[in-house]
């Protein structure tokens, strides 16, 4: 008997979860919308993800009810994350900790995350050690690390991302490189 490619006749709230946001690429375009990626062309651009495949992956973010689409000129739209998009917060943190942990050599982190609050850096649980609270997305600040296991990226997305901002602040590229470039 053939291997099954989905998980519809599990039971497991994981195997469903996993239905939703356990394709390639998935987790990544979800950690951009909380990093303020919005506009497809800088998901593409960040990504180097081929069109036809962020087109899908968004969509089904959309019709699950993560991502809401929203016009931000006559012909186009930005993403941005819904209620219970903004909820997968915690796992992507996790998984991202996870991996600074057991994937990345060295060198320290590839990236902080600070309760914006007070500028603590939070803890591998996502929580800050100064006001012990576990702050939302929104309230989080990030910004590079010191820890690099190969050279920077230097697309448009990438380098606005080496500036700090807080989760889910739409990050507008391609108008911080001209400006930087003026």
């Amino acid at each position: 008997m053939p291997l099954g490619n989905d998980y519809d006749r599990q039971t497991c709230s994981l195997a469903r979860t996993l239905e939703v946001v356990g394709e390639r690429w998935t987790l990544l375009i979800v950690r951009d919308l909380f990093m303020g990626i919005q506009r497809f062309s800088d998901l593409v651009a960040h990504l180097d993800i081929p069109r036809a495949i962020l087109s899908a992956r968004l969509s089904t973010l959309e019709d699950e009810g993560l991502v809401e689409r929203r016009p931000y000129s006559a012909t186009r739209h930005e993403f941005v994350l819904t209620q219970a998009g903004r909820e997968l917060w915690p796992s992507v943190y996790a998984l991202t900790q996870w991996g600074e942990r057991h994937r990345c050599a060295g060198g320290g982190a590839r990236r902080l995350w600070l309760h914006a609050a007070c500028g603590a850096e939070l803890d591998a649980a996502g929580a800050c050690p100064a006001c012990g609270v576990t702050p939302a997305p929104e309230q989080i600040e990030t910004r590079p690390g010191t820890g690099r296991d190969r050279p920077m990226r230097d697309d448009a997305v990438s380098v606005a991302l080496r500036e700090p901002h807080r989760l889910l602040t739409p990050l507008r590229a391609a108008r911080r490189s001209a400006s930087r470039a003026a």
